[in-house]
This record gives C-alpha cells, structure tokens and sequence, in this order.
C-alpha cells in the first residue's frame, strides 16, 4: 500500500517541493496552519488546539501517512495524529528530549507525551535517542517517572549518564534502579544490531506508530531550534528499517525544521530565550543539509510503511 505525504504548514520551515519529489507519494496533503501558528508554538491554550483538531480532522485520514509539522516547537501536535489512531499501538519516539514534563502548560512540547499516554490506544510509548539535560535529576525537573516506573514508558537514551533520583523506580527495558539512581542502558555503548534488538524488543504490539523530533541528530546532520543530540543519522534510518521489517507502521510524523523564533507572546519570548540556543540560519547550506536529511526520512519511513510485515 504506497504511503501518503501530509504537511501541516505551521511555519512555512518544511520544504514542500522537496519532499513531493523524494518519493513514490500516492498523495499529498496540506492542511494550513500558518494563522494558528504562533498561537500553536511552544505551548497552546485548548481553544487553538482544538481548532488545529478540527482541521486536521477536516482533511482526509490517508493511511499510511508521512506527516510533516515544521519546527520542533510544535511536536505537541503529534498528540493530535496520535489519537486518530483506531487500534491499540506504540509510539515510537525518537528525540533529544523526553517530552514528559508534568509541570508545563497541558499542551506543551515539552509535555504532549502525557498527553499521548493518556490515549486509550496508546499501550506504551519508547522514546529513544535522549541525551539532553533533562534526564539530569528528572524529579525536579518534572519528569513522568511514575510512567517509567509503571512500565507505561520506555526510555533509550543514545548516551546519558546516571540520573538521580529520590524514590525507587522499577526496572524498565532501558534502564535499571540502583542505589538511588536510574542507570540508563545507552544505545551509543553497544553494537547498533543490539542497540535496535534492544529497542524492538520494548515495543508490546504489532502495531507502531513513529514520531521524530530531528533534534535527536548532531547538528552536522540537522539544524533545529533546540539542543541537539549524538545519535548518528545513520543509525536513525536503520532503526526506522528494522521497525518497518519486524512491526506494521501505521504512519509517522517528523518535526525539527528550522524556523526563526518570532513571538509575540511575552512568556513565551522568554521561555524560547531560556531554552533554546541561538542558531544563525544565515548560511543556506546548513537548511539545503535539513531538507537533505527530511528526504531521506521520507524515503526511509516509506519503505518502513509499505514493506511486507508493515501491510
């Protein structure tokens, strides 16, 4: 069954064009955005989401579907593609950050995990590939630990150290409790047939739906407007190979475009201030290398989608 394209035009970042011509597309959806996009950015009040709900919904629900959503900023709508799923499923999330905040705003990009937890449909979600600060003292910070405990959430960090925390969480797949310390089983430590062995082997159903933040790939192989991660482009598209050749991929969404912070919203100016490291964008190189790297996604995650034990 050939995939289909979605872009959901947020901020103008995804290079549309590109992308219709870097694979066998069945079709090619755009679902507009760009009005509701400042409103969506970083953290959303319900009354936006709800009308980026409605619009979404308005569009046809093409399956399997590759969908494009512009600056990592609005990874929170991946909560939205995620509930139309009909059928219980994993996430399988791959991001320099957990996204598990329980302190943000309900519809954050830092926090829209909790969100998909929350799906009926959503047996687990896997996130892999964290190495951001976030996991140093996760309890403080926020963190869902509760999920991590009750094995509702896996986490594979590519390369983290120890994280303390103040109450004893149950071994999960990607990690283990000792001595007051989550001890994390990093994928960057072992051989990557292992590390993907690791990773599949977390994921309880046959099928699996796949959202990708570029921010978990070094800066030389993506330019986005946070942190970015070590786990290498390489090992990405042959984890996205393995997922497609062992489980049924329902679809997927990818975030991380570049695109400038323009905010109008005082709070948020500042949040993006706080968090996010300043990026020149000037060199035309660096956003011609993230179209690159979408392109290859895209061919990856086709083939993921229409190989035989995706059908």
């Amino acid at each position: 069954m050939p995939a289909h394209l979605r872009i959901l035009d947020t901020d103008a970042s995804v290079d549309a064009a590109a992308l219709a011509g870097a694979a066998p597309w069945a079709s090619v959806t755009h679902v507009e955005l760009a009005d509701l996009g400042p409103k969506l950015r970083l953290w959303s009040r319900r009354k936006y989401i709800d009308a980026a709900r409605a619009r979404i919904g308005a569009a046809a629900d093409l399956r399997p579907s590759i969908t494009f959503m512009g600056s990592g900023d609005f990874h929170h709508l991946a909560a939205l593609l995620a509930e139309r799923v009909e059928e219980p499923f994993t996430l399988l999330h791959f991001d320099n950050h957990p996204d598990w905040v329980r302190l943000a705003p309900r519809w954050h990009c830092g926090a829209w995990v909790n969100r998909a937890l929350a799906l009926p449909n959503v047996q687990r979600v896997v996130t892999v590939g964290v190495c951001s600060d976030d996991l140093v003292d996760p309890g403080r910070k926020g963190g869902n630990l509760p999920a991590l405990d009750a094995g509702r959430l896996a986490l594979f960090p590519w390369q983290h150290a120890p994280s303390r925390v103040r109450r004893h969480t149950a071994d999960g797949p990607g990690h283990a409790w000792r001595d007051g310390q989550i001890k994390w089983r990093n994928l960057a430590e072992m051989p990557l047939p292992d590390a993907i062995d690791m990773v599949l082997s977390s994921i309880p159903t046959e099928a699996v739906w796949i959202t990708i933040d570029k921010d978990v790939l070094p800066e030389r192989e993506a330019l986005t407007n946070w942190d970015q991660g070590q786990m290498p482009l390489a090992a990405l598209l042959a984890m996205l190979q393995a997922t497609g050749q062992r489980k049924r991929v329902l679809g997927a969404d990818i975030c991380g475009e570049y695109s400038p912070p323009r905010h109008a919203n005082w709070f948020k100016r500042i949040e993006a201030r706080m968090d996010q490291p300043a990026r020149d964008a000037t060199d035309r190189q660096r956003i011609e290398d993230n179209t690159r790297t979408d392109c290859a996604l895209a061919q990856t995650l086709i083939e993921a989608c229409t190989t035989p034990a995706a059908a």
